[in-house]
């Protein structure tokens, strides 16, 4: 088992990638790949197969290398976030709640960022020159941003907010990019559209990978996504003041494209193939996009790309949201107080953010509902969640063996579901008339056995002591290695008696 004190310090793309190395978690594609079309499908094609992060150094027309691939098993997060890595989704998102739940750490500035090395202005500004690949046949173009955040600011409190929106290569220095309604980037554009101001905007790529996967959360609003970061790592990140945007900026980031957005100029971005499996951003259907128009670029020495492939589960986004929004889930319903809460999970499978389950040990009739209704109520399910699942305690919320059991067992349609008509969706659901994406319905599962029941069914256990003899034999038996009873006495035993 590696223990956090074997981990290496990750402060930017590069130590992650020595980390990823090291743990035999990386492999480097020496042969010449194309970054339109090829080098998604590889990587596409070893994920389907749990394979490793992949680092392209022969990228057809560059001599920048692409990193795919970086977070698609729970042992690759649980690198970037210098965890234990035998760690599962639950338990890695246990541990940023637990960490976030404390005092949040804010950034350092420095004098020298890395990302300064080279400045690139006037008419050697060319995202040209940069590998943005081009995922899939129907994609509008090249993606900059999909494995990065863009940086605004609130012109009156000045609190900073790192977004992860998509960013298409429009022109040598145009960005297309979607801010969805309601999010906070959002907030910050009606602001300077008010004030009839450009609003100073940066796309980021290339980041230590808590900063992506910070950017990626849901959080508050007025709360900075650096101090976020921060509290994960539990020091601070390093950050820098542009002399152009005024914006607070990470000094150790690969790529920084900065400029200004102009509220009132859009243009027509898209399609893209995003993380629900479908596409969005159809031409002449959708609404059109805001687009950063870049004064510069700022690099380091021989950079590194950092891309995702998108698409159907699972990939790099489905699991940075699976990770994230059931740490926020869970960090919401301990703030909101809820008793009895004993795991989350936001399965990747479900593209990390439609469906959610919570186990919970009941304390008074209606607690599991109470669960349910919490769920969609918080900060993190009631954006485009769909269906929530509630278990009992004895069933972890990743369990899917178990859960399937409780809803089988547990679980009776007209008691147990719940809907409710009205709640937050998202513009990306495609289960949605692509006209009507502002609201969803949802669903409670409440698969517990009703606390109130006098004579709950009795359930199946197995003898502690024959278990335990069972574990000293068990290599008599002729099977090798370690006895795995350790790990399963206590959900194929009695429960002991709760001490009050």
């Amino acid at each position: 088992m590696t223990s956090k004190k074997d981990t290496i310090m990750i402060d930017d793309l590069r130590s992650y990638i020595d980390a990823l190395e090291q743990a035999g978690e990386l492999k480097r594609i020496k042969a010449e790949v194309d970054s339109k079309f090829e080098l998604c499908h590889v990587s596409k094609v070893n994920e389907e197969q749990k394979g490793p992060a992949l680092l392209y150094e022969n990228v057809k027309g560059f001599d920048i290398p692409v990193l795919t691939s970086a977070f698609t098993t729970p042992k690759r997060l649980a690198i970037a976030l210098e965890q234990d890595h035998n760690l599962s989704m639950s338990d890695l998102s246990k541990e940023w709640m637990k960490l976030t739940v404390q005092e949040l750490v804010p950034p350092v500035f420095v004098d020298k960022p890395k990302v300064m090395e080279n400045v690139l202005e006037g008419d050697d500004v060319d995202m040209d020159k940069i590998p943005s690949p081009w995922f899939y046949p129907e994609d509008g173009g090249r993606f900059f941003v999909t494995a990065g955040f863009l940086v605004t600011k609130d012109p009156d409190t000045g609190w900073v907010n790192l977004g992860t929106y998509r960013s298409q290569v429009l022109g040598n220095d145009i960005l297309g990019t979607q801010i969805i309604k309601g999010k906070h980037a959002d907030f910050h554009l009606k602001q300077y559209a008010e004030r009839g101001e450009l609003m100073p905007a940066a796309a980021v790529v290339g980041t230590d990978p808590v900063l992506f996967l910070a950017s990626s959360t849901l959080v508050s609003a007025q709360t900075d996504e650096y101090n976020i970061a921060g509290a994960l790592r539990q020091r601070p990140v390093e950050v820098f003041k542009s002399d152009l945007t005024g914006l607070t900026l990470p000094a150790n980031a690969e790529f920084i494209c900065e400029g200004f957005i102009d509220p009132n100029e859009l243009m027509e971005e898209g399609p893209f193939g995003e993380y629900t499996g479908y596409y969005s951003g159809n031409k002449g259907k959708d609404f059109p996009k805001p687009v950063l128009r870049i004064k510069r670029i700022l690099h380091r020495n021989k950079p590194i790309m950092w891309s995702t492939t998108v698409g159907k589960p699972i990939n790099d986004i489905h699991m940075i949201q699976s990770l994230n929004r059931t740490a926020t889930l869970w960090h919401d319903l301990e703030t909101m107080k809820v008793p009895g809460i004993e795991s989350v999970y936001i399965p990747p499978e479900a593209c990390g953010r439609f469906w959610g389950v919570v186990s919970v040990r009941q304390k008074y009739p209606g607690h599991s509902n109470h669960v349910g209704n919490a769920v969609i109520a918080s900060t993190t399910g009631h954006y485009g969640m769909k269906g929530v699942i509630v278990v009992d305690h004895d069933i972890r919320a990743d369990d899917w063996d178990r859960i399937w059991w409780a809803l089988a067992t547990r679980f009776d349609p007209k008691r147990s579901a719940q809907i409710i008509d009205r709640g937050r969706s998202t513009p990306l659901d495609p289960g949605l008339p692509i006209d009507a994406r502002d609201i969803t319905s949802r669903i409670i599962l409440d698969a517990c056995t009703p606390y109130e029941w006098a004579n709950k069914p009795n359930e199946i256990f197995m003898d502690r002591e024959v278990l335990q003899k069972v574990s000293n034999r068990w290599n008599e038996y002729g099977f090798e290695g370690t006895s795995p009873v350790e790990g399963l006495i206590n959900s194929l035993t009695r429960p002991e008696p709760v001490k009050k």
